[in-house]
């Protein structure tokens, strides 16, 4: 069993999930069952993952929990974009979620291959 709270990703994943929920708690009212639901459970999902495979023993289940964790970020990515394109996120607070989702997307691919190899 590793510990989760020290790979870099993780904490950076949970840096992502406090800055993505500072400015989705300000959606209306009607999408809170909607997109900003959809948001919260695929940010959540990405440390949750992480911190999941590194609890499991063997380095092949560590690279699946990796692999769920980086299709969240992409969802995650997806849906931030669907945000802007209907005028519930600034031009700024995309482009500093997209660079930061970016950066982990491929820390997160770059572990999970060399887990894998």
């Amino acid at each position: 069993m590793k510990d989760f709270r020290k790979y870099d990703i993780w904490t950076d994943s949970m840096e992502l999930v406090d800055y993505v929920y500072s400015f989705v708690e300000a959606f209306s009212n009607s999408e809170k069952y909607g997109l900003s639901s959809q948001i919260t459970r695929s940010e959540v999902s990405i440390p949750s993952n992480i911190a999941e495979g590194a609890s499991r023993n063997s380095e092949k289940d560590f690279a699946r929990f990796l692999k769920i964790g980086l299709g969240s970020a992409f969802e995650l990515e997806t849906q931030l974009i669907i945000a802007e394109r209907i005028k519930y996120i600034s031009e700024s607070h995309i482009e500093e979620s997209i660079l930061k989702l970016n950066s982990l997307q491929k820390r997160i691919y770059a572990l999970r291959r060399k887990i894998i190899n």
